[in-house]
């Protein structure tokens, strides 16, 4: 693996997509993004296409955003790419307030996530290549 050269951190043969503010809890937004983590590109769209979370066709767009950079910034092989980073931060807490019993309020936190994924090209192994 090369040495980022590139301003924001990536290697040659890296490419990214970022997501910000998505309308999910970053806890939540976690769990899908562990599920496509090391996986090859194609069957981490298709484990994102099958999941019954309301939040994986945003991850899935956003991955498919990831493979388009790879192919056309970096002119990198598409079927050799790999999810090698799938990274969740917090972004802004919308707070709402709800109606209780005796005229009180309870406190009701709307999160939001940032999404960061990252490909990279595999290398060839020698099983390949023969």
């Amino acid at each position: 693996m090369s040495k980022p050269n590139h301003p924001r951190g990536l290697a040659d043969n890296e490419a990214q997509a970022i997501v910000s503010n998505l309308r999910v809890s970053p806890r939540k937004l976690n769990l899908v993004a562990g599920m496509i983590r090391n996986l090859p590109a194609q069957n981490a769209i298709a484990t994102l296409t099958f999941s019954k979370r309301r939040i994986a066709h945003q991850v899935r767009k956003a991955l498919e955003s990831a493979i388009a950079n790879a192919e056309n910034n970096h002119q990198l092989d598409v079927d050799r790419l790999v999810v090698t980073r799938a990274e969740v931060g917090r972004s802004v807490v919308m707070r709402r307030f709800q109606a209780r019993g005796r005229g009180r309020a309870a406190r009701v936190e709307k999160w939001f996530s940032h999404l960061k994924i990252v490909v990279a090209e595999r290398e060839q192994d020698a099983g390949e290549a023969a």
